[in-house]
């Protein structure tokens, strides 16, 4: 795979996601997220040289191999799930933005207090309603909110979803609104949390017009996976 115009890309993408955040009305600063799933090393390196400063990976062992072929200081996220037999290999990134579970985030927590770090974590939510999709539902925020509060392992830092591959513009604004409602439940529970992680390739400005910070991105900046 060659990564030569990937730097045009990003340029066409940062115009994007710049006028999608006026449009907006929430004068936020988007991070993009290179997710570098199925792609090898060298879509991190060209990333890295193109400006970009943050990777998602969504299975641990991938991200772990890519790290060890990498020798730039990118910021590693893990985007997907996460086995709780596997929170050791959270040392590695920077961010979890897939806390989907009560039993995950005491895994998690456990973890955090044995290493002596406090990590970095999105609560993932169920938005679209879809049952193929893991996280919180609406209905258990709340209570799950001030529980997560109790856990000093855990730095709830904001929330991450995925809206339905289906859905039309009025239903994303629907489901990145939601999160953003999310968000301020979280802050009101005592979480220091300021980041939306939402919005993909195929729906990435409608994401950002509704609040996103971080913006995770493959096709549109390395091209279809194989």
């Amino acid at each position: 795979m060659v990564f030569a115009d990937l730097a045009s890309r990003i340029a066409e993408v940062r115009g994007r996601i710049q006028e999608a955040a006026k449009r907006g009305g929430h004068n936020q600063d988007v991070t993009i997220v290179a997710v570098t799933k199925t792609h090898g090393p060298e879509a991190v390196k060209a990333a890295w040289d193109a400006g970009l400063r943050d990777v998602g990976e969504n299975k641990v062992q991938e991200a772990l191999g890519k790290m060890q072929s990498v020798d730039v200081p990118v910021r590693w996220h893990l985007i997907g799930h996460l086995q709780r037999n596997k929170v050791k290999a959270l040392e590695h990134f920077t961010m979890l933005h897939s806390l989907d579970s009560s039993r995950l985030a005491d895994a998690v927590c456990k973890y955090a207090i044995d290493s002596g770090r406090a990590m970095d974590a999105l609560l993932e939510m169920n938005l679209s309603g879809e049952e193929s999709k893991g996280g919180f539902r609406e209905g258990d925020l709340r209570g799950e909110a001030e529980r997560l509060a109790t856990l000093p392992g855990i730095r709830l830092r904001g929330v991450m979803t995925m809206a339905s591959f289906t859905a039309g513009e009025a239903e994303l604004h629907r489901t990145f609104g939601a999160a953003r409602a999310a968000l301020a439940v979280l802050r009101e529970a005592g979480h220091p949390a300021d980041e939306l992680s939402m919005g993909m390739s195929n729906d990435y400005e409608i994401a950002v017009e509704e609040g996103a910070t971080m913006v995770r991105l493959g096709t549109t900046l390395f091209g279809a996976r194989e």
